[in-house]
């Protein structure tokens, strides 16, 4: 057996505009969307009756893609609340390498509503980063390369 990539990372959502916005905003591009529902999706997900809506964002690069999923059935629940901090268990954020932060999270905030988790800092010469607070409260993580 031979791991080929990670295909996709799935956040389900309630706002599944916003939150593909939000990624769009940050480069992202749109693959598709559409309804996910049928025996196969309750086999494989091991819920009854699954009818969702799903958006399909990928990197420019073609490498990596986000997929959003909007539960129409059953209702989605929240395990955990929307602004968790950064050291609660589970998986805390997504990291993008991207070009000038600084004006990237101007952006977020301005269109989004996003929030600056912390603050924007640089690791030695290496990378300016920062955690950013979307829509629903999702957090991604923005690198941008110095060298």
């Amino acid at each position: 057996m031979t791991l080929h990539r990670m295909d996709n990372v799935l956040i389900v959502v309630e706002d599944l505009d916003a939150v593909a916005a939000f990624f769009v905003e940050i480069g992202l591009e749109l693959e598709g969307r559409g309804l996910v529902e049928g025996a196969w999706a309750d086999a494989v997900v091991g819920l009854d009756g699954v009818r969702t809506e799903i958006a399909m964002l990928r990197t420019p690069d073609g490498h990596g893609r986000v997929e959003l999923s909007r539960f129409l059935a059953p209702p989605a629940v929240r395990l955990e609340p929307a602004d968790a901090p950064s050291n609660a268990l589970g998986i805390r954020r997504i990291m993008f390498a991207v070009d000038g932060v600084d004006a990237l999270v101007e952006r977020l905030r301005a269109r989004h509503g996003a929030e600056l988790v912390g603050g924007i800092a640089d690791y030695e010469d290496a990378y300016r980063l920062c955690f950013v607070r979307g829509p629903e409260g999702v957090v991604v993580g923005l690198a941008q390369p110095l060298r």
